[in-house]
């Protein structure tokens, strides 16, 4: 909806109003959940390890954007109601919660031919690089529910000042994360980003340093010698400083061919816990342009440090906010349930094919190892630390490196371009790690999923 000139000022200026829809519904089946090491760490507790649950959301919302001859006015608002009936495998279900999403304005001018100037304030998306640590500034699942869709993506509270020219881009940036009223650790992020355009290979390099300026989220530290339960450090996170290297380019294309890279590295320090820590990824794409179906292949080697149990300082990486699906920064499928980028490392391997414009269909492999034997390897969703009957989900460490392998198969159907209709199935494979941590060969851990999504 166009909003014509408005008499009132003295150039000519215009509003545009757009209204928006999502909504989306995902029925899902686990066995086996967790390799079944509830019934060995905690065979006290009621849980099921086998559960079928239907979550669903829906996200309205409406934009604007006010624009006269020299700068724009724009800003968004909206607000997610999801819902999970029955139980999910964190042991929560049949609860959901309405909380507001984006709730932003901002403001777009040119300084001169070449440079622009955009600042915004409020809740909503930020993405910085690859989404290797700030990308996901929403929490979903728990008490909120939809933990499988993940519908909440906006950070709750945001300061986003952007100079952007056609040879480099400069973003300072501060962030609060929508966090659950059950696990809020008041965690602020303040940084700035840097890159530039890789124009002969279409591709973009960039470097990004962030501090955290507060923050209660805890740490696990391994055991001394890595015998015994971990320790945990309170309000660890607070104080930490990181810096992100990333970058993409095409190496080479020609009609037939085309080849990509990708690369990460992160470092991270905090004094105050005598911390070092690092993380890093390199992934390398092929897609054949002329064959049929136009396959894509795609392998990469991600690792991220964890604590050394024969140190008194602290080497864990802290996964922060990254992307986490299993086409961006998850480790494994079925895996990245149960461990966070932390202490761990994985190769993936992917097949993506096309067989016609709205049939696409992936194959994806994962080995996933443990980077630091004896240091806690955590379980995942939100790095919660819960106790349960006074066993702490944070796995103390595993004594043989393998931890898993997962496979994952989706297709997706483009109905239209606004309705996706998904089907997954995976499975993930116990290694040498979770088996003698058990003392036993685990079960495989199967599950499937059919959801349908929708953008109006």
């Amino acid at each position: 909806m166009s909003i014509g000139c408005l008499a009132a000022f003295s150039t000519c200026a215009s509003v545009e109003v757009q209204k928006h829809l999502q909504a989306g519904v995902n029925l899902v089946a686990e066995d086996n959940l967790f390799w079944k090491l509830s019934e060995t760490f905690a065979p006290n507790v009621d849980y099921s390890t086998n559960t079928t649950y239907l979550e669903g959301y829906v996200k309205p919302g409406a934009s604007f954007e006010y624009l006269t001859e020299s700068a724009k006015w724009y800003g968004k608002g909206s607000a997610v109601l999801s819902y999970t009936s029955g139980i999910d495998p964190y042991d929560e279900g049949n609860t959901g919660r309405l909380t507001l999403e984006e709730a932003y304005a901002g403001y777009t001018a040119s300084i001169d031919d070449n440079l622009t100037l955009d600042i915004s304030v409020g809740a909503r998306e930020f993405k910085l690089g690859s989404g290797m640590l700030i990308a996901n500034g929403g929490v979903s699942g728990f008490e909120r529910g939809a933990l499988k869709l993940g519908p909440r993506k906006a950070w709750e509270r945001s300061a986003i000042v952007r100079v952007n020219s056609p040879s480099i881009a400069a973003t300072a940036y501060y962030i609060d994360p929508n966090e659950l009223d059950s696990n809020n650790t008041n965690t602020q992020i303040y940084g700035v980003d840097v890159n530039l355009p890789l124009t002969k290979s279409d591709g973009i390099l960039g470097l990004t340093y962030g501090h955290v300026l507060e923050s209660g989220a805890p740490y696990p530290k391994a055991a001394p010698n890595g015998i015994g339960p971990p320790v945990i450090l309170e309000n660890a996170r607070d104080n930490l400083s990181f810096v992100n290297h990333y970058g993409k380019a095409t190496l080479y294309q020609d009609e037939d061919i085309k080849y990509v890279a990708e690369w990460d590295g992160a470092y991270q320090w905090n004094d105050d816990l005598d911390l070092t820590s690092w993380g890093g990824r390199i992934k390398l794409g092929v897609t054949l342009l002329k064959k049929k179906w136009v396959p894509t292949f795609t392998y990469s080697w991600q690792a991220f440090s964890g604590d050394d149990p024969l140190t008194e300082g602290v080497e864990r990486f802290d996964p922060l906010y990254y992307e986490g699906s299993p086409s961006a920064w998850s480790t494994g499928s079925k895996s990245s349930m149960v461990f966070i980028n932390s202490n761990v490392e994985a190769h993936h391997f992917a097949l993506n094919v096309i067989p016609s414009p709205r049939h696409i269909l992936t194959f994806r492999a994962a080995h996933i190892r443990v980077n630091e034997l004896g240091s806690p390897v955590q379980f995942g969703q939100a790095a919660r630390v819960d106790f349960s009957d006074g066993l702490s989900t944070v796995i103390s460490g595993v004594t043989e490196a393998h931890l898993a392998d997962d496979i994952f198969l989706e297709y997706t159907y483009l109905k239209s371009e606004s309705v996706f209709i998904t089907l997954g199935y995976s499975v993930s494979f116990p290694g040498d790690g979770i088996n003698s941590a058990l003392g036993q060969r685990a079960p495989n851990w199967p599950g499937g999923f059919a959801n349908v999504v929708v953008y109006l």
